[in-house]
């Protein structure tokens, strides 16, 4: 009598192409990014081709490198094509305004560009070479499992993030400015700053005008400026997984919102981020 438990050995793909066909097919949904173009050309005097290009949810420039095993090479490659990006911003933002109009066009978030590296594994010098650079770079290892499944494993993650301190005391100094119930709020702000940025390693911490992002390969919570009683943060948790309570959290799937995600949690005490944080933990779960 067999126990009916089947074991799947994890695989590397047969070549490179087909992890990158895969990714680009899917990208939005693995790594929060929209697609651009496929083995985009640098021109004849750089010679080169970026694997895929992209823009993130929060509007940073996105290249994406694929290596099919371990390839000391892949990490030089890739900031070789981000300098390349960097000095031909006009070029990218001719390419979104083409693909997603000139809205997105207007918005890319040239301070935060990013190299996401996918491949079959990394040597501890690719992940020391990450942690002394100053770009945002994401190593990304893959793994096929039986016929139809990827798995990715962020293995090491930088942002070159302002430190949390310095940004949480700048929110609260800000708040300040409209009263006692202005400072309540802007404390609370920054304990949800510090929560959020303390559920694991490789969070990284986007400002934009409009809402805080904290990303780990995509983003898993955003949160708005204060308003005049309460905080609001935006959770990629599935609002269908939720008990749901009046004035706490609320479904906003098809609404209008600023950031990511379609629970809203809706913070106004400490308590209430006492309350959240299974659901921030969820959301960064699932991220």
């Amino acid at each position: 009598m067999t126990s009916g438990v089947t074991e799947v050995v994890p695989r590397l793909a047969e070549v490179e192409a087909v992890v990158q066909g895969l990714i680009e097919a899917n990208m939005e949904a693995l790594l929060g990014v929209r697609f651009l173009a496929s083995e985009y050309s640098t021109g004849l005097l750089h010679g080169g081709r970026i694997d895929s290009l992209g823009i993130d949810e929060n509007g940073a420039p996105v290249i994406v490198e694929y290596k099919r095993g371990v390839d000391a090479g892949v990490i030089h490659q890739g900031l070789f094509y981000l300098a390349w990006l960097m000095d031909h911003r006009s070029e990218f933002e001719r390419l979104v305004r083409d693909r997603l109009g000139a809205q997105a066009a207007a918005q890319v978030l040239w301070s935060r560009p990013r190299l996401i590296c996918i491949a079959g594994d990394f040597t501890r010098y690719d992940v020391h070479a990450v942690r002394e650079h100053r770009r945002s770079i994401d190593l990304v290892r893959y793994r096929y499992f039986g016929s139809d499944l990827l798995g990715l494993e962020t293995v090491a993650s930088l942002s070159g993030r302002v430190p949390a301190a310095r940004v949480a005391r700048r929110s609260a100094v800000g708040a300040a400015v409209g009263g006692d119930r202005s400072v309540e709020l802007g404390e609370l702000a920054a304990a949800v700053d510090e929560v959020l940025l303390g559920l694991g390693d490789g969070v990284n911490r986007i400002q934009r005008k409009q809402y805080r992002a904290y990303q780990r390969l995509r983003n898993f919570a955003c949160v708005c400026p204060p308003q005049k009683s309460k905080l609001l943060v935006y959770l990629k948790a599935d609002p269908k997984q939720v008990d749901l309570m009046p004035g706490f959290t609320r479904d906003v799937t098809g609404l209008g919102h600023h950031g990511t995600g379609d629970l809203e949690v809706q913070l106004r005490t400490p308590g209430d981020v006492e309350r959240a944080q299974e659901l921030f933990r969820a959301s960064y779960a699932a991220s």
